[in-house]
């Protein structure tokens, strides 16, 4: 697996974390990653081969132009830390590999053991009966008993049985096949909306993140877009009423005229 990985460079890193994202549902862990690697100081750290995962289906042409064949990038970063916190590995791939998923995951934390990681991080979306009207909770999960004791005091919903869909959690389950402790954060995202970018979800997971990794991160930029992503979804969602109402009821004085044509026609 270490043939499919390019180091831009070997710094000296203290036990590290591991973050790790790829889109999702509500794009949960994607919109977690991005922002973190916005707003912390991250500085490159090396890519996967990505051609070893991912086969392209079509080229781009620009100014009737052939372009060569583009990959979706999966990139590490690292961030030393400058405070109380561990130091931080974060890993961000742009898709999903239709296969090979398995692979990827293992060649993802062969670079975290290259650097000592002492505990892998996914997030995921949790589909709940939540409005999204409804502030999310957070599910945490853990790959051991004992991490799992450690998320009580975070005062998390409880996550009962489930299932976590593509690499956010299949990288947990590879981590554990290697002894290497792992959490998943999930925002509750409600089930009609499963399709819609939540930044309401990925704001309430990184509120527990930040903490668990000792990281301070601004958050009042993902505060604004939550806002306004939730009034969004109240004026589509009015909408949508307005045009059900409009499409299955009759005001009555239409009722009325058409009675009467149909005694006329009598």
């Amino acid at each position: 697996m270490k043939d499919f990985i390019k180091l831009y460079t070997k710094p000296e890193l203290d036990s590290p974390d591991m973050l790790a994202a790829w889109p999702g549902v509500g794009n949960v862990a994607m919109i977690v990653a991005t922002y973190l690697q916005k707003n912390l100081d991250f500085e490159e750290l090396g890519e996967v081969e990505a051609s070893r995962f991912f086969d392209p289906i079509g080229v781009l042409v620009k100014d009737n132009v052939v372009e060569a064949p583009q990959f979706p990038q999966s990139r590490f970063y690292y961030r030393k830390s400058r405070g109380g916190g561990s130091d931080l590995i974060l890993f961000i791939g742009e898709d999903q590999p239709p296969t090979k998923g398995y692979e990827l995951a293992h060649c993802v934390l062969d670079v975290g053991l290259m650097f000592g990681v002492r505990r892998v991080y996914t997030c995921a979306a949790a589909m709940t009966r939540i409005h999204h009207t409804e502030t999310p909770g957070v599910l945490g999960v853990a790959t051991s008993q004992l991490a799992a004791e450690e998320l009580k005091k975070y005062e998390l919903v409880p996550a009962s049985n489930l299932q976590i869909a593509g690499l956010n959690g299949l990288l947990l389950g590879v981590a554990k096949e290697r002894g290497i402790e792992g959490i998943c954060l999930l925002g509750e995202v409600p089930l009609y909306a499963t399709r819609i970018q939540n930044p309401m979800a990925a704001l309430a997971v990184l509120k527990v993140l930040a903490p668990m990794l000792g990281v301070e991160v601004n958050l009042e930029e993902l505060e604004q877009l939550a806002k306004e992503t939730r009034e969004r979804m109240k004026q589509v969602a009015s909408q949508a009423m307005g045009e059900y109402i409009d499409y299955f009821t009759e005001p009555i004085w239409e009722r009325g005229e058409e009675e009467d044509e149909d005694e006329e026609e009598e």
